[in-house]
């Protein structure tokens, strides 16, 4: 399965992001930004929930399946110590069990398209202890 964009995750067994350190400034930032001032800098796997909310209404078609399909997801932003906060869907955890501050690690998940093309990989976090 190819990710939603190229560039996005490294070539390694044990994945990572693809973020962007600026070369004058030194400040990292998610994703890469396609310039000179920027150089692919792979982000840590494993930070802590910053902030989310749940997203319960479907966003506009597309690249969102229609109305039948959907299902209410959290959407977290996720502190990548020293590095940046990343915006990512959270996994393998219910709602009711989201705590700021809760111990996360970088997973892929598989991301249905509308209109057809098959499913494509997007980055998630989910809580450590489901990784293990």
């Amino acid at each position: 399965m190819q990710p939603i964009a190229e560039g996005l995750f490294t070539q390694e067994a044990q994945p990572r992001l693809i973020g962007g350190r600026s070369r004058t400034s030194g400040r990292i930032v998610f994703p890469c930004p396609a310039d000179a001032d920027h150089e692919p800098y792979p982000l840590s796997r494993r930070g802590k929930l910053w902030s989310y909310t749940i997203q319960r209404y479907r966003p506009k078609t597309p690249p969102y399946a229609g109305p039948e399909a959907f299902e209410p997801w959290a959407v977290a932003y996720v502190e990548l110590p020293g590095e940046a906060i990343v915006e990512s869907r959270l996994t393998d955890v219910a709602f009711d069990d989201i705590e700021i501050g809760m111990e996360l690690e970088l997973t892929q998940f598989a991301f249905a398209r509308s209109g057809g093309g098959g499913p494509v990989l997007i980055h998630a976090f989910r809580p450590v202890e489901a990784a293990q």
